[in-house]
């Protein structure tokens, strides 16, 4: 086994009736890297990371994390081995505050879990681990505001925060910049970065924003019909005619 591997498929399907969503894919991705998954609408990239993160089963082939077989594990065994997920539609709780919101998602992995009648002040190690979380994300000063009224920048970075509360090893970020303003766009990719930088995480990054995945990866896989096209380095998938072909359709150009 490469120990370098931190997260692995191995022939991984998923069949929906007749429809083939992810087909036969074999990927390896490294420690600390951030691993982007890129391919046109319907090439199976959700239903790639739903595999990976427990959330649906499938048809056939497998995970491996860490050197184990997490095929079938649902998504609240994965969370607790150290994989964070998010969500194309950002996924908080709306009426409660921003540290409530962190504070739920520190305390669910916790002893104190199922403890919903104690004073939420005697959880101190929770509320320092919220503060520390709140600070990271540059959400600090916005701790007491209810979630629903964050503008969606921030509420994006909200969802980080609580996919980060836990702790985990491996971050699955799906379209983190769905629906954000163009200018809001820059700040939070910078702060995926640094997470990604600090030199424990790793991230699997899905994006349509080309600028982006180009600017921050280390590794690239296109995926198309289900199936991987090509993987490589940011450099290289520019230049892959397949790709170009298939996806970029010939109009993506980057000067690297």
């Amino acid at each position: 086994m490469d120990n370098d591997i931190i997260l692995e498929t191995k022939n991984l399907r998923k069949e929906f009736g007749g429809l083939v969503a992810v087909d036969d894919v074999s990927i390896k991705v490294r420690k600390h890297t951030l691993h982007a998954i890129i391919g046109p609408n319907g090439a199976g990239k959700t239903t790639f990371f739903n595999l990976l993160s427990g959330n649906i089963e499938p048809t056939s082939g497998s995970v491996i994390y860490k050197g184990n077989d997490i095929t079938n594990l649902p998504i609240h065994r994965t969370i607790h081995l150290g994989i964070g997920r998010s969500f194309q539609i950002t996924n908080i709780f709306p009426n409660l505050t921003v540290f409530e919101n962190v504070r739920l998602a520190c305390q669910s992995l916790g002893k104190d879990n199922a403890k919903f009648w104690r004073r939420a002040s005697s959880f101190e190690q929770y509320n320092q681990r919220t503060s520390d979380v709140l600070h990271r994300v540059g959400l600090e000063k916005r701790a007491a505001q209810l979630a629903r009224t964050l503008p969606h920048g921030d509420q994006r970075k909200l969802e980080l925060g609580m996919i980060l509360a836990p702790d985990p090893e491996v971050l699955l970020l799906d379209e983190p910049t769905a629906g954000m303003a163009s200018e809001q766009v820059p700040e939070l990719i910078a702060l995926i970065q640094e997470i990604q930088q600090s030199g424990d995480k790793t991230v699997m990054l899905v994006e349509h924003n080309m600028n982006v995945v180009m600017q921050v990866s280390d590794m690239i896989t296109v995926m198309h019909q289900g199936k991987v096209l090509a993987e490589d380095t940011p450099a290289a998938i520019t230049t892959n005619e397949d790709v170009q072909t298939a996806y970029l359709g010939g109009l993506y150009q980057l000067d690297m």
